[in-house]
């Protein structure tokens, strides 16, 4: 009789327990789970579950971007038009598996792998408008103008393909109805896509979360602009922008709103993106990384944007220039402005005038007097060391100057500048003084390249 007693009232005391454990549990947070509320088109619908279940990383990437809580689906990218060039022939083929719950012929939608440009421009069209007329959009065209190793066949087609091409982009083509694997995988900033535009916006917002944070951070920007000849993610993390962003970078608010990214309010000090692309002050956010430039650092005689003949800008200097100073205004002082800008006029000055003339005047001297043979370059030593001064040190210590870096201005800069000049100066002395020709390298290796501009930029002859 006691032991009933006993368990009736352990039974009394753990209702009421019972009960508010039951109501308690309705204020726990369900697991995370994507779920299609929203209404959108069938076909949709079967390319999210056949994606979830085929390529499980590419639907968690889209489904935690916000084009994922926008109802922005793979149709609103990827869908074609049967007629387009860039039709995934593969993908048709899902659509004959018996295996799968979408693979019927009512689901079958046209699709093209690659997402250009012009598809993006249904939604970003002032975006797309800026990124067109940018160098980067535009760089193919620039480095087949300026570049010897494209033009004389100095290096071997997959070399370019692995190398060049990856940041600068391929001409997409198909093959057998296919992308062809001499052009495609490519998400180089300047691709010729099979539509006619030019680029790709995941150069810098990889697929597929498409993420605004991901292109403020500046090693985005480092997936190229790194090494010998242009070292600005180097450069930026020796500067003391740089070594701000290493302190207090886990502070940034890079998730804000497109278009509202404020110093000192989202960041302490700039990331690349900041400069030549946020807005900030009276300067409008920009996707046209030529603006606020006042110098083209990369040509081999620093000009004005306007004057680089590979691709003149269609801007004023000084207008660009003011506009980056708006940008700098917004954490400096005025003073502190226009003397970076003293500092920067004077290190382009001595650079075109100390280092790269004199050299170039020797240069064509020597091609003059058939001491330097031009039918192929590299094969001297020569030409090897004119390239190196302006394509690699000579880079180096503008844009060390230009980022206010000392280490890449001066010892990766000019301090080598003034070396390979000497080395220069003192060999074509010797040539011309004894009439002398350069050593040839004959066998020089893999010069395979074609030397065909590309007809989709430059036309066909």
């Amino acid at each position: 009789m006691k032991r009933t007693w006993l368990l009736w009232l352990c039974a009394a005391m753990l209702l009421p327990a019972t009960a508010q454990a039951a109501e308690s549990v309705k204020n726990y947070p369900k697991m995370k789970e994507f779920r299609i509320e929203r209404a959108m088109p069938d076909q949709a619908v079967a390319c999210i579950e056949c994606h979830r279940k085929e390529t499980p990383g590419l639907f968690a990437d889209w489904a935690a971007s916000r084009h994922a809580s926008a109802n922005i689906t793979c149709l609103d990218c990827h869908q074609a038009d049967e007629r387009d060039a860039d039709v995934s022939v593969d993908h048709y083929q899902y659509y004959e598996r018996g295996d799968m719950p979408y693979g019927t012929k009512e689901y079958r939608i046209p699709v093209a792998a690659v997402v250009t440009p012009k598809d993006c421009s249904r939604c970003h069209p002032d975006e797309t408008e800026q990124y067109a007329r940018s160098k980067h959009a535009n760089t193919i065209e620039i480095m087949w103008k300026i570049d010897p190793w494209l033009n004389m066949g100095m290096n071997s087609d997959n070399e370019r393909k692995t190398g060049c091409y990856y940041c600068h982009g391929t001409v997409l083509k198909v093959k057998d109805g296919k992308l062809d694997p001499a052009t495609w995988p490519n998400v180089g900033v300047g691709r010729v896509n099979l539509d006619g535009s030019l680029g790709a916006c995941t150069s810098c917002h990889t697929r597929h979360r498409f993420s605004v944070m991901e292109a403020r951070k500046p090693e985005t920007c480092g997936q190229c602009h790194l090494g010998p000849d242009h070292p600005q993610i180097e450069i930026y993390f020796e500067s003391k922008h740089g070594d701000i962003y290493k302190a207090f970078g886990h502070e940034y608010n890079y998730d804000a709103a497109p278009g509202t990214w404020t110093p000192g309010v989202d960041y302490r000090a700039p990331t690349c993106a900041s400069c030549h692309m946020s807005g900030a002050g009276g300067t409008m956010t920009t996707h046209d990384v030529t603006e606020r430039l006042s110098w083209e650092t990369q040509a081999p005689l620093t000009v004005r944007p306007s004057e680089f003949k590979a691709f003149p800008a269609k801007t004023d200097w000084r207008v660009e220039r003011d506009k980056m100073k708006d940008i700098c205004l917004q954490c400096h002082g005025k003073a502190w402005v226009d003397g970076f800008y003293a500092d920067f006029d004077k290190a382009v000055e001595e650079y075109n005038e100390v280092y790269y003339k004199p050299a170039k005047a020797r240069m064509d001297e020597l091609y003059e007097k058939g001491l330097l043979d031009s039918s192929r370059i590299f094969d001297e030593k020569l030409e090897v060391e004119f390239y190196e001064l302006w394509h690699h040190e000579g880079r180096r210590a503008r844009m060390g100057a230009m980022m206010m870096a000392p280490d890449y201005a001066w010892w990766h800069g000019f301090y080598e500048c003034k070396h390979r000049f000497n080395e220069l100066m003192h060999e074509s002395d010797l040539l011309l003084k004894e009439n002398r020709k350069a050593h040839r390298y004959e066998n020089f290796p893999n010069a395979t390249g074609n030397t065909t501009r590309p007809p989709e930029i430059f036309g066909k002859k």
